[in-house]
């Protein structure tokens, strides 16, 4: 079963402004224990919402709106893909990763195959 874990953005991601080396440090090591154990399919961060854009579809009117955007809490910041066995296998990875990332907030999502 594959999960995808996202967490969220937050004022200092939206700064821009880089992780500190022990904040590096802990999500290299976790991510070379996830890649390691084999469940570890994907991982990124995300670049702050001010290098992105928003598409907005109501029926034919297409809207692109260009960031950044207002409410940082509500904003992806990375996420990982895992190969896991149940979802409280992808809840355990993701406690840890929420450790790693500092993260406050993480969503598990059943990937659609």
């Amino acid at each position: 079963m594959k999960y995808m874990l996202m967490h969220y953005s937050n004022e200092a991601n939206e700064a821009d402004v880089p992780p500190t080396p022990e904040q590096i440090a802990a999500v290299s090591q976790l991510m070379g224990e996830v890649a390691q154990s084999g469940v570890l399919l994907a991982a990124e961060g995300v670049r702050a919402s001010s290098y992105g854009a928003r598409l907005t579809v109501d029926g034919e009117k297409v809207t692109v709106k260009d960031g950044p955007f207002a409410e940082a809490k509500e904003l992806i910041a990375g996420f990982a893909i895992l190969d896991v066995k149940s979802k409280e296998e992808a809840i355990e990875h993701a406690k840890r990763f929420a450790a790693a990332v500092g993260a406050t907030q993480i969503d598990i999502r059943l990937v659609a195959e």
